[in-house]
Protein backbone atom coordinates (compact mmCIF):
# COMPACT_ATOMS: atom_id res chain seq x y z
CA UNK A 1 0.00 0.00 0.00
CA UNK A 2 1.11 3.55 -0.71
CA UNK A 3 -0.29 7.10 -0.63
CA UNK A 4 -2.35 8.62 -3.44
CA UNK A 5 0.14 10.96 -5.13
CA UNK A 6 -0.74 14.24 -6.84
CA UNK A 7 2.09 15.69 -8.89
CA UNK A 8 1.64 19.44 -9.24
CA UNK A 9 3.69 22.11 -10.99
CA UNK A 10 3.57 25.58 -12.43
CA UNK A 11 5.26 25.64 -15.83
CA UNK A 12 5.74 27.80 -18.90
CA UNK A 13 4.11 26.89 -22.17
CA UNK A 14 7.32 25.16 -23.22
CA UNK A 15 7.32 22.96 -20.12
CA UNK A 16 9.94 24.76 -18.01
CA UNK A 17 9.60 25.02 -14.24
CA UNK A 18 12.68 27.26 -13.93
CA UNK A 19 14.79 29.37 -16.26
CA UNK A 20 18.44 28.54 -16.94
CA UNK A 21 19.41 30.95 -14.12
CA UNK A 22 17.29 29.00 -11.64
CA UNK A 23 14.57 31.65 -11.49
CA UNK A 24 11.28 29.85 -10.84
CA UNK A 25 8.88 32.76 -10.31
CA UNK A 26 6.23 31.32 -12.61
CA UNK A 27 3.13 31.01 -10.44
CA UNK A 28 0.60 33.82 -10.30
CA UNK A 29 -1.08 34.85 -7.04
CA UNK A 30 -4.17 32.89 -8.04
CA UNK A 31 -2.14 29.79 -8.76
CA UNK A 32 -0.23 30.01 -5.48
CA UNK A 33 -3.57 30.07 -3.68
CA UNK A 34 -4.68 27.02 -5.68
CA UNK A 35 -1.53 25.15 -4.63
CA UNK A 36 -2.05 26.01 -0.99
CA UNK A 37 -5.62 24.73 -1.19
CA UNK A 38 -4.16 21.42 -2.35
CA UNK A 39 -1.66 21.51 0.53
CA UNK A 40 -4.58 22.08 2.86
CA UNK A 41 -6.20 18.83 1.65
CA UNK A 42 -3.26 16.40 1.78
CA UNK A 43 -1.34 14.56 4.49
CA UNK A 44 2.16 15.30 3.16
CA UNK A 45 4.13 17.48 0.75
CA UNK A 46 7.24 16.04 -0.90
CA UNK A 47 10.16 17.76 -2.63
CA UNK A 48 13.68 16.79 -3.60
CA UNK A 49 16.92 18.15 -2.18
CA UNK A 50 17.57 20.25 -5.29
CA UNK A 51 14.35 22.19 -4.64
CA UNK A 52 15.37 22.75 -1.02
CA UNK A 53 18.82 24.01 -2.01
CA UNK A 54 17.55 26.22 -4.85
CA UNK A 55 14.39 27.71 -3.34
CA UNK A 56 14.55 27.13 0.45
CA UNK A 57 10.75 26.56 0.51
CA UNK A 58 8.68 26.80 3.68
CA UNK A 59 6.49 23.84 2.65
CA UNK A 60 3.59 25.04 4.74
CA UNK A 61 0.11 26.50 4.29
CA UNK A 62 0.64 30.26 4.32
CA UNK A 63 -0.81 31.82 1.16
CA UNK A 64 -4.41 31.33 2.27
CA UNK A 65 -6.43 31.61 5.46
CA UNK A 66 -6.70 28.10 6.85
CA UNK A 67 -7.31 26.30 10.12
CA UNK A 68 -5.71 23.13 8.78
CA UNK A 69 -2.49 21.80 10.22
CA UNK A 70 0.58 21.89 8.01
CA UNK A 71 1.07 18.61 6.16
CA UNK A 72 4.08 16.44 6.90
CA UNK A 73 7.07 17.85 4.99
CA UNK A 74 9.05 15.15 3.16
CA UNK A 75 12.45 15.78 1.58
CA UNK A 76 14.12 13.18 -0.65
CA UNK A 77 17.79 13.72 0.15
CA UNK A 78 20.00 10.71 -0.56
CA UNK A 79 23.20 12.22 0.86
CA UNK A 80 21.68 14.15 3.77
CA UNK A 81 22.54 17.59 2.36
CA UNK A 82 19.50 19.45 3.74
CA UNK A 83 20.77 22.67 5.40
CA UNK A 84 20.01 22.85 9.10
CA UNK A 85 19.06 26.51 8.55
CA UNK A 86 16.27 25.66 6.05
CA UNK A 87 13.15 27.80 6.49
CA UNK A 88 10.89 24.75 6.70
CA UNK A 89 12.35 23.94 10.12
CA UNK A 90 10.84 27.20 11.42
CA UNK A 91 7.32 26.15 10.41
CA UNK A 92 4.86 24.31 12.61
CA UNK A 93 4.53 20.60 12.01
CA UNK A 94 6.87 17.72 11.31
CA UNK A 95 9.61 17.28 8.72
CA UNK A 96 10.82 13.91 7.46
CA UNK A 97 14.11 13.54 5.59
CA UNK A 98 14.57 10.40 3.47
CA UNK A 99 18.22 9.46 3.02
CA UNK A 100 20.07 6.44 1.68
CA UNK A 101 22.93 4.44 3.15
CA UNK A 102 25.26 6.80 1.26
CA UNK A 103 24.46 9.65 3.65
CA UNK A 104 27.22 10.67 6.06
CA UNK A 105 26.32 9.26 9.53
CA UNK A 106 27.43 12.43 11.34
CA UNK A 107 25.31 14.55 9.04
CA UNK A 108 22.34 12.26 9.63
CA UNK A 109 22.71 12.64 13.40
CA UNK A 110 22.63 16.43 13.08
CA UNK A 111 19.54 16.24 10.86
CA UNK A 112 17.80 14.16 13.53
CA UNK A 113 17.86 17.23 15.78
CA UNK A 114 15.57 18.97 13.30
CA UNK A 115 13.60 16.18 11.63
CA UNK A 116 12.66 12.53 11.51
CA UNK A 117 15.16 10.68 9.33
CA UNK A 118 14.36 7.45 7.50
CA UNK A 119 16.74 5.33 5.43
CA UNK A 120 15.56 3.88 2.12
CA UNK A 121 18.01 2.23 -0.25
CA UNK A 122 21.77 1.96 -0.66
CA UNK A 123 22.13 4.31 -3.65
CA UNK A 124 19.59 7.00 -4.48
CA UNK A 125 16.58 6.96 -2.15
CA UNK A 126 14.35 4.01 -3.01
CA UNK A 127 11.05 5.78 -3.69
CA UNK A 128 8.91 2.64 -3.41
CA UNK A 129 10.40 1.98 0.01
CA UNK A 130 9.71 5.58 1.01
CA UNK A 131 6.07 5.44 -0.11
CA UNK A 132 5.54 2.29 1.96
CA UNK A 133 7.06 3.91 5.03
CA UNK A 134 4.94 7.01 4.60
CA UNK A 135 1.81 4.92 4.27
CA UNK A 136 2.67 3.12 7.51
CA UNK A 137 2.96 6.55 9.15
CA UNK A 138 -0.63 7.33 8.13
CA UNK A 139 0.05 9.33 4.95
CA UNK A 140 -2.81 8.59 2.56
CA UNK A 141 -2.50 11.59 0.24
CA UNK A 142 0.75 13.20 -0.87
CA UNK A 143 1.40 16.33 -2.91
CA UNK A 144 4.52 15.97 -5.06
CA UNK A 145 6.08 19.39 -5.68
CA UNK A 146 9.26 17.98 -7.13
CA UNK A 147 11.76 19.29 -9.57
CA UNK A 148 12.45 17.47 -12.81
CA UNK A 149 14.61 14.77 -11.22
CA UNK A 150 12.19 13.72 -8.48
CA UNK A 151 9.18 13.96 -10.81
CA UNK A 152 10.92 11.61 -13.24
CA UNK A 153 11.77 9.15 -10.47
CA UNK A 154 8.21 9.02 -9.22
CA UNK A 155 6.71 8.68 -12.70
CA UNK A 156 9.23 6.03 -13.75
CA UNK A 157 8.33 3.94 -10.70
CA UNK A 158 4.59 4.27 -11.37
CA UNK A 159 4.02 6.14 -8.11
CA UNK A 160 1.98 9.09 -9.45
CA UNK A 161 -1.84 8.97 -9.60
CA UNK A 162 -2.70 12.52 -10.73
CA UNK A 163 -0.90 15.28 -12.59
CA UNK A 164 -2.01 18.89 -12.17
CA UNK A 165 -0.26 21.75 -13.95
CA UNK A 166 -0.71 25.47 -14.25
CA UNK A 167 0.47 26.57 -17.68
CA UNK A 168 1.68 30.16 -17.62
CA UNK A 169 1.53 32.15 -20.88
CA UNK A 170 5.30 32.49 -21.24
CA UNK A 171 8.06 30.79 -23.21
CA UNK A 172 11.60 30.87 -21.78
CA UNK A 173 13.49 28.19 -23.69
CA UNK A 174 16.99 27.11 -22.73
CA UNK A 175 18.63 23.71 -22.98
CA UNK A 176 19.74 24.11 -19.36
CA UNK A 177 16.36 25.28 -18.08
CA UNK A 178 14.63 22.76 -15.81
CA UNK A 179 11.68 20.92 -17.34
CA UNK A 180 8.74 19.56 -15.40
CA UNK A 181 10.17 16.06 -15.89
CA UNK A 182 13.89 15.43 -16.31
CA UNK A 183 15.94 12.27 -15.89
CA UNK A 184 16.81 9.95 -18.71
CA UNK A 185 13.24 9.77 -20.01
CA UNK A 186 11.44 6.89 -21.64
CA UNK A 187 13.04 5.60 -24.85
CA UNK A 188 9.83 5.78 -26.89
CA UNK A 189 6.66 7.85 -26.86
CA UNK A 190 4.58 4.68 -26.47
CA UNK A 191 6.36 3.89 -23.21
CA UNK A 192 5.55 7.29 -21.74
CA UNK A 193 3.03 7.78 -18.95
CA UNK A 194 -0.50 7.90 -20.38
CA UNK A 195 -2.85 10.53 -18.96
CA UNK A 196 -6.59 11.17 -19.09
CA UNK A 197 -7.79 14.77 -18.89
CA UNK A 198 -10.26 15.18 -16.02
CA UNK A 199 -10.64 18.94 -15.79
CA UNK A 200 -9.40 22.17 -17.33
CA UNK A 201 -10.13 25.81 -16.61
CA UNK A 202 -8.67 29.31 -16.71
CA UNK A 203 -7.36 30.77 -13.46
CA UNK A 204 -6.36 34.37 -13.94
CA UNK A 205 -3.77 34.30 -16.72
CA UNK A 206 -3.04 30.57 -16.36
CA UNK A 207 -4.55 27.43 -17.86
CA UNK A 208 -5.07 24.70 -15.25
CA UNK A 209 -4.98 21.10 -16.47
CA UNK A 210 -5.83 18.14 -14.26
CA UNK A 211 -5.08 14.60 -15.40
CA UNK A 212 -5.48 11.09 -14.03
CA UNK A 213 -2.68 8.62 -14.70
CA UNK A 214 -3.96 5.69 -16.73
CA UNK A 215 -2.62 2.44 -15.37
CA UNK A 216 -1.42 0.06 -18.00
CA UNK A 217 -1.67 2.88 -20.52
Amino acid sequence: MRPHVIMNAGMTLDGKIAARTGDSAISSKEDLERVHRIRESVDAIMVGINTVLADDPRLSIHKIESDAKNPLRVVVDSHGRTPLTSRMFNEEGETLIAVSLKADPERVERLKEKATVVVCGSGPVNLRCLMKKLYKRGVRTLLLEGGGTLNWGMLKEGLVDEVRVAVAPRIVGGRDAVSIVGGEGFPTIAEGVALRLKKHYLLGRDLILEYAVERGG
